[in-house]
């Protein structure tokens, strides 16, 4: 899709269709309407209550010759209170209003830009929107339902044209992005084995600029990771390890993000109800969210050292499945007693985040899908955010503000080590029946050193059940404009 920024006024924009954010409460002409039959109609339709504005809603205003406009057809969509418009508001309404221009196919539309402070930040966010909206989870159906239309135009005012042009340009990048992390999650698992998905990536990164390491069975044998091992020997699939590097930063240090990567989780030997294994392909979202992530990033170049490590293994079983009782050997040293076998992501990335703590970061960020516990915590919407160092816990917290990407701060105090004690080894799997998240958590901490580390379980805003106006069902690609957002902030 060819996605550009024009500056000529709203009435003489040639399109099959425009799309026009409207602001509730107080109603304010847009710029560009002014002289226009619907500048007459506008306020009508709100003053009689049949125009509504909120985040998520979307009209299309019938009779478009009568409009005064160039474009074949209008919609409006709402944008909810302007005193509250940001990024995060930016972002939905995109998705809503471009989930109805994909409906079909078109050659041409255009998008006004609402009004802001913060032009770019605004115009990244809309177009990240509207770029996600093209694309439906229905990657095996016969026939799509929607449609990227040839030329997407972006109108601005023309006094903040080149802040909405760079809005728009990386806006593309990243809605791209989070597409990508999108489409792999809702790939079948069939058609996602380990090995499939580091080619996946692997290309994914060459054709993104990014350096590319993936290692086999053997090299990962070789690198002591007992972890990613003894979860992938119930499976007849071997596992994979991807390193992704954008070398962009001079002399600064380097940011470390580890995705988690479980291609199909069936629970191993503590096999999961069938229920719960039907959404289980999205179980490596951390690993996709890292390798969409480093493309944008590499796309963007950014000037920043990041490197991004993705542990992709499947939990099956088999006659050499993990049993209940062994004790694996993780990179550092560390053993572990696994005393359930569904807990097998904090042993994956516990041998990739040793392995990425050797590597002396400025931080490390993982992403998981990790515990049904922090669904019960925070629900569908939100993120727990974890962590051993306060500032990186604030960079982290403000660029997902920034994106409107929602995180919580849980607790990550030292007695939950306690509930981790082994009698046969340094560490069990698994904390017992209260505070899931958290002990999940403290578990991974035994693994990065010294590092700064935030952790984010993701669990509940990786997966959409069912479709909303904002939102598609099946993975979401979250935490992909959260993580370039605070590359972003520390190149900056």
């Amino acid at each position: 899709m060819n996605v550009q920024t024009t500056t000529q006024p709203l009435h003489t924009v040639e399109a099959d269709l425009l799309a026009i954010g409207l602001f509730d409460g107080d109603f304010r002409l847009p710029a560009g309407l002014a002289g226009t039959p619907l500048a007459d109609l506008l306020p009508k339709l709100v003053e009689a209550k049949d125009l509504s504005r909120n985040v998520g809603d979307v009209v299309p205003l019938l009779g478009p010759g009568s409009t005064g406009l160039a474009a074949g057809s209008v919609l409006l969509f709402g944008l909810g209170d302007r005193a509250k418009f940001d990024a995060g508001s930016a972002f939905s309404s995109g998705v809503a209003v471009g989930k109805k221009i994909a409906s079909r196919s078109r050659t041409r539309v255009a998008v006004a830009l609402p009004e802001s402070d913060d032009p770019a930040s605004i115009a990244s966010a809309m177009v990240e929107g509207l770029i996600v909206a093209t694309q439906a989870p229905d990657l095996r159906k016969a026939e799509r339902s929607r449609h990227a239309c040839e030329s997407l135009l972006i109108v601005a005012p023309s006094e903040i044209a080149e802040a909405a042009t760079q809005g728009v340009s990386r806006g593309q990048i990243v809605g791209e992005a989070v597409n990508l992390a999108r489409e792999l999650v809702n790939t079948p698992p069939a058609e996602k084995s380990p090995t499939t998905l580091a080619t996946r990536a692997e290309a994914a990164a060459e054709s993104s600029g990014l350096r590319v390491t993936v290692w086999d069975k053997a090299r990962i044998e070789q690198e002591r990771f007992g972890g990613l091992l003894g979860v992938a020997q119930g499976s007849d699939e071997p596992p994979a390890f991807v390193i992704l590097e954008h070398r962009q930063g001079g002399s600064s240090r380097t940011i470390a993000l580890v995705g988690k990567g479980v291609t199909f989780d069936s629970g191993g030997l503590s096999l999961k109800p069938s229920a719960s294994m039907e959404d289980m392909k999205s179980d490596m979202t951390g690993a996709a969210v890292v390798l969409a992530a480093m493309t944008a990033i590499a796309r963007l170049g950014l000037k920043a050292n990041v490197v991004g490590y993705m542990a992709i293994t499947e939990n099956m079983v088999n006659g050499q499945a993990m049993r209940l009782g062994d004790v694996l050997t993780i990179r550092n040293g560390k053993t572990v007693e696994v005393l359930n076998t569904d807990a097998e992501g904090r042993l994956i990335l516990a041998d990739a985040l040793s392995f990425a703590s050797e590597q002396k970061p400025a931080a490390i960020i993982d992403l998981a899908t990790l515990t049904g516990a922090c669904l019960v915590a925070l629900g569908t919407k939100v993120a727990g955010l974890f962590a051993n160092d306060e500032s990186l816990a604030e960079k982290v917290s403000a660029a997902s503000k920034a994106t409107g990407e929602r995180t919580w701060r849980l607790p990550l105090d030292d007695d939950y080590k306690d509930l981790l004690k082994s009698s046969v080894a340094d560490l069990k799997n698994v904390g017992g029946k209260w505070g899931g998240a958290v002990t999940a958590a403290k578990f991974l901490e035994q693994f990065v050193d010294d590092a700064p580390w935030v952790h984010l379980d993701i669990a509940g805003p990786s997966w959409a059940e069912a479709e909303s106006a904002t939102r598609d069902a099946g993975g979401s690609g979250c935490f992909v404009r959260t993580l370039v957002k605070f590359v972003e902030n520390s190149a900056g």
